[in-house]
């Protein structure tokens, strides 16, 4: 069987919005479907390009003028935790973690809403219903996972953090994690980024998928923290940030 290229897929575009990142700047998206035994093929084809899955729809920026967005990746092998992350592992090593099939809980969305009514409250996420996450976890057509965290000796309640991963050839990508707001001494956001380090490489797998950096953004800024760190600015090559 031939292998799909991104140029034989049908391609969408849409409308200019206000950028969530950078103020005064206009975002456009080129996206395309999921769907079928290829969904994981092309999937795969189109991480290698900077795109990424939200349900069934994988995307990436298109904006006009403006390449701010940088498709980011952990390289397992080639990464050094420094002194401040070694203490976040130190700090969550007690927390009982398992990777689960994704199904929505209402845990879970109970734990989501809080995330997001105390960190993104004026973000296009901050309304949506049980039945918009369960769409957003269960509607996935490729192999996916949900990595729960809680706290221990609660197996059944203490759920502080959860991020919904998908599982490629090369690696883990994250496609979107949130955590208990009330915990900020764990640093719960970057320890899910450690744990992933830690499972891509007990799998083999050789890289750790963050989704877009923004070196200008307050919001994205973290990424910039695990070192080495692997950029796509340009749809094709990847290039390593020292």
């Amino acid at each position: 069987m031939s292998q799909q290229k991104p140029e034989q897929t049908q391609f969408y575009l849409t409308a200019a919005t206000p950028c969530p990142y950078l103020d005064g700047r206009k975002e456009r998206k080129l996206f395309t479907h999921l769907g079928g035994k290829r969904a994981n093929m092309l999937h795969d084809l189109l991480a290698q390009h900077g795109f990424r899955r939200s349900q069934n729809i994988v995307y990436r920026p298109a904006c006009d003028s403006c390449s701010a967005c940088q498709s980011a990746r952990i390289p397992v092998d080639a990464f050094e935790p420094d002194r401040s992350q070694r203490r976040v592992s130190r700090r969550n090593a007690d927390l009982v973690t398992e990777e689960r099939f994704p199904l929505a809980s209402a845990e879970q969305y109970e734990l989501f809403k809080r995330y997001l009514n105390n960190r993104h409250t004026d973000g296009g996420m901050a309304a949506m219903s049980f039945l918009d996450y369960e769409y957003m976890i269960e509607d996935t057509p490729v192999e996916s996972m949900v990595v729960e965290y809680r706290l221990p000796g609660r197996p059944r309640t203490g759920l502080v953090a959860a991020a919904l991963t998908d599982v490629l050839p090369d690696g883990l990508s994250m496609v979107y994690s949130f955590f208990d707001p009330d915990a900020a001494g764990r640093s719960l956001g970057n320890y899910m980024i450690l744990d992933h380090v830690r499972r891509a490489r007990a799998a083999g797998l050789p890289y750790v998928y963050l989704g877009y950096w923004v070196k200008e953004s307050p919001k994205m800024a973290y990424k910039g923290r695990y070192r080495p760190l692997e950029v796509l600015s340009d749809g094709r090559n990847w290039t390593r940030v020292d």
